[in-house]
């Protein structure tokens, strides 16, 4: 079963282009087991921010999360100087 990983957090406006490039120079080279990967901005808030991961399983999220290294998106957050909640969905169903 996919799972999706959203990693949400408030950024300032100064810093949104740190984000930015952490976003652009980490997905160089993803993690195994990332299908695929969107940095996304509230259209209501302009200040909230998320990184929408869809994984190829549970075990590659869990394998990639028990490797003992910070995840790349929270380094990308913490470049821009915020901390972001981690939200963990089982994907049901997609098209």
């Amino acid at each position: 079963m996919q799972v999706m990983t959203v990693l949400e957090a408030e950024v300032a406006a100064e810093r949104v282009g740190a984000l930015e490039t952490a976003y652009r120079d980490a997905i160089t080279q993803l993690d195994a087991g990332i299908e695929r990967t969107f940095l996304a901005r509230d259209a209501k808030n302009p200040h909230v921010w998320r990184i929408i991961t869809l994984w190829a399983s549970r075990e590659a999220l869990v394998a990639m999360r028990q490797s003992g290294e910070t995840p790349k998106g929270v380094l990308m957050f913490r470049a821009a100087g915020a901390e972001p909640t981690l939200t963990i969905l089982d994907v049901v169903q997609s098209a």
